[in-house]
């Protein structure tokens, strides 16, 4: 009888172990992948050496991208590496200015959510003079302007006839803005500052309508309404809201786009106009034109190419999806429905719970364009740390480097072998990503590191050196959120 219960045990766990190898099998999980050492560091050379495109030439690409008869609504986007010059005079100083500036992106969007759920209101960020005053504002509208952390951009036309600036677009904003003549204050932007008095379609929104009434912060000035942006570093737009014509290539124009028309600005904002807004709340871009979806592809940030920003896009039919979730504390951010991430083809051993947003609106994983790299609670970034080194003991490790605490010397290596990383959906869904979306370099001189870190904040966030090479979709209308791998 003994030895029956022994047999049914072993039975058990065999059939247990089986079915997991087979359901892995199933899944097609691949292990390892490689990383092309020598053309990660070619990469890091030729960045500090980019010219910035000409408005010639962006424009010439755009028109072979979208030609006129072209009813896409889409314009390139672009990397920062491939319009404004690196100041930096080697890549290890320009990887922690970009890290500085991811940091305090990470503070500001983890800042304005923990606000929104202790629930504090439009009222209690005005400022008491009436005078609207960058100064005497204190609000947790922040966004990846901040110190020009946005690292991509997109040509927009302003106004009637339409003027072609800069714009950083950004998934973890709303509100849509540009520098406006005349200027109390604008920072340095590349193209000449915009003359609303010049455009036919510029109109100025009244205190009572709906859009100034959406604002997190505004103030009436003679029944005008006045709005006031203001990021993390300090850095802050003011001026007033409007409705305005905005042009995208080779699509028509978008007209009665509340915007807002800033003449006192200050910050790093690397020759940008202003920004687009790509965030889930009503002022956002997306809403005002009613579009089902948005998708983008980020190029790699070293590189002096260009991919697409689209709206109302098909889903690619070879698209992971992952379910789209709202948090009803704080409409703007875009969650996802993970269930888990992968290292090697295995799943890490992490609460089911690590990624659930809880009834308070706490907790979650959000996407965003404008934070770098990826964040995790710091249990789960403990647990995956620990795989990746685990599966990388043949690589020989080295001090880490900012945010980063694993990293490895490559400099006597042309490529390597390391364990897939993937994150994982419902409905057995997973995305593998490619590994230089993961072990990157921080200087010219062979050293990379896992691109990952831990937050203490319960937010966590996948960033968009995680998303490079791959067309992100926003399918609205469906509450999905679909990857295309070499999507660009």
């Amino acid at each position: 009888m003994a030895e029956r219960g022994v047999l049914c045990f072993l039975f058990a766990v065999f059939f247990t172990w089986g079915s997991s190898l087979v359901h892995a099998r199933r899944l097609g999980l691949p292990t390892t992948t490689v990383l092309d050492v020598s053309g990660s560091i070619q990469e890091s050379l030729n960045v500090l050496s980019l010219s910035p495109r000409s408005e010639k030439m962006v424009f010439e690409q755009q028109k072979r991208r979208f030609p006129s008869s072209s009813s896409s609504l889409a314009l390139s986007l672009h990397p920062r590496a491939s319009l404004h010059k690196s100041s930096h005079k080697d890549y290890k100083s320009l990887v922690l200015a970009r890290l500085e500036r991811d940091s305090a992106r990470v503070r500001s969007l983890s800042t304005r959510i923990d606000l929104a759920i202790e629930g504090i209101t439009k009222s209690n960020l005005k400022p008491v003079e009436k005078e609207l005053e960058a100064e005497a504002l204190e609000t947790p509208l922040i966004s990846g302007a901040s110190q020009g952390s946005g690292e991509y951009f997109s040509r927009v036309g302003i106004g009637n006839p339409p003027k072609h600036v800069y714009m950083v677009v950004d998934t973890g904003s709303d509100v849509n803005w540009v520098q406006c003549a005349p200027c109390a204050d604008c920072y340095q932007q590349a193209d000449p500052i915009f003359e609303p008095s010049l455009s036919s379609s510029y109109a100025p929104l009244t205190c009572e309508t709906q859009q100034c009434k959406s604002l997190d912060v505004s103030e009436c000035r003679n029944d005008s309404c006045l709005y006031e942006v203001s990021y993390g570093d300090g850095s802050y737009t003011v001026g007033e809201f409007a409705t305005e014509t905005i042009t995208l290539d080779g699509s028509a124009p978008q007209n009665n786009v509340a915007i807002g028309c800033g003449h006192d600005n200050e910050g790093l904002f690397v020759g940008a106009a202003g920004l687009l807004g790509l965030g889930g709340g009503s002022l956002s871009f997306p809403s005002q034109i009613n579009a089902s979806s948005f998708s983008y592809c980020l190029v790699d940030r070293d590189s002096d190419s260009a991919s697409t920003l689209e709206f109302n896009s098909q889903l690619p039919a070879y698209s992971v999806t992952a379910p789209f979730l709202r948090n009803n504390q704080l409409d703007t951010f875009y969650y996802l429905g993970m269930t888990g991430i992968g290292v090697g083809g295995k799943m890490l051993s992490i609460p089911g719970s690590s990624f659930e947003v809880d009834e308070s609106g706490n907790g979650g994983i959000i996407i965003d364009s404008g934070t770098a790299v990826t964040r995790l609670k710091s249990e789960v970034y403990n647990s995956l740390r620990d795989s990746f080194v685990s599966g990388t003991q043949h690589l020989p490790s080295t001090s880490g480097v900012a945010l980063f605490d694993t990293c490895y010397d490559l400099s006597s290596r042309s490529s390597v072998e390391v364990p897939t990383v993937s994150f994982h959906f419902p409905e057995s869904k997973y995305l593998a990503l490619p590994a230089k979306n993961y072990l990157i370099p921080v200087d010219s001189a062979g050293t990379f590191c896992f691109a990952f870190a831990p937050t203490t904040s319960q937010l966590s966030i996948i960033g968009n050196v995680q998303q490079q090479g791959t067309r992100v979709t926003y399918d609205l209308a469906n509450s999905l959120v679909g990857f295309s791998p070499n999507g660009c």
